[in-house]
């Protein structure tokens, strides 16, 4: 069965972005420390980072995340969704309006207007419908930001939380937990690396 897994970097003091994130400074000041992980060449980072883009049939995005991987300082031919693996699943876009034009035309984008439970559904679909085409098991991914993931998490959308916990201290930026309803965590895996400690839960 498709799964939707929440999966993001964050500090160890619970930020997914330094202070000041923007359009030309998506990860905030001193946010690209939570990433360098994703450009190691430790096996097991590089391993966690091939086998999550290879099960990814569908992947949600809110639109100011989306905004910034497609804008020109974003995402290129090098360095997209996965970093240096560049996977190209389904990327369902959280939104209130669609944008007037895509610079990432080679990507599959849909933008939901009608809410984050609506996108989840359609990304499930898409990750179902890809796995029938394959004959793969996929899933579907929420891959941020920060807000958009806090937000499945407090509405019991998600079925299992990655996180992937940089050494750092940020002292501020965007936090990944901000309240709601309380959530039950059970604790599948912990691999430790040289760049980051990744932890995986199913969310009850």
């Amino acid at each position: 069965m498709t799964r939707i897994i929440a999966d993001i970097s964050v500090s160890l003091d619970g930020f997914v972005t330094g202070p000041d994130p923007g359009p030309d400074n998506g990860l905030g000041t001193g946010g690209e420390a939570l990433h360098t992980w994703a450009f190691s060449e430790d096996p097991d980072d590089r391993r966690i980072l091939r086998e999550a883009t290879a099960r990814s049939g569908a992947v949600i995005l809110g639109r100011r995340l989306f905004d910034i991987v497609d804008g020109p300082n974003g995402w290129d031919d090098t360095t997209g969704y996965g970093a240096g693996e560049v996977g190209k699943p389904a990327f369902i876009v959280v939104t209130s309006s669609p944008p007037k034009s895509v610079r990432l035309t080679d990507l599959d984008w849909t933008f939901i207007t009608t809410g984050l439970p609506d996108a989840v559904t359609a990304a499930r679909e898409r990750a179902e419908a890809a796995s029938s085409t394959s004959g793969k098991d996929l899933d579907a991914f929420l891959m941020g930001g920060g807000a958009t993931i806090g937000a499945a998490l407090a509405a019991g959308l998600v079925d299992e939380l990655t996180l992937h916990l940089a050494p750092v201290v940020l002292g501020t930026g965007t936090p990944l937990f901000t309240g709601g309803a309380p959530r039950t965590l059970v604790q599948r895996s912990v691999t430790s690396t040289t760049t980051v400690t990744h932890l995986t839960y199913d969310v009850l």
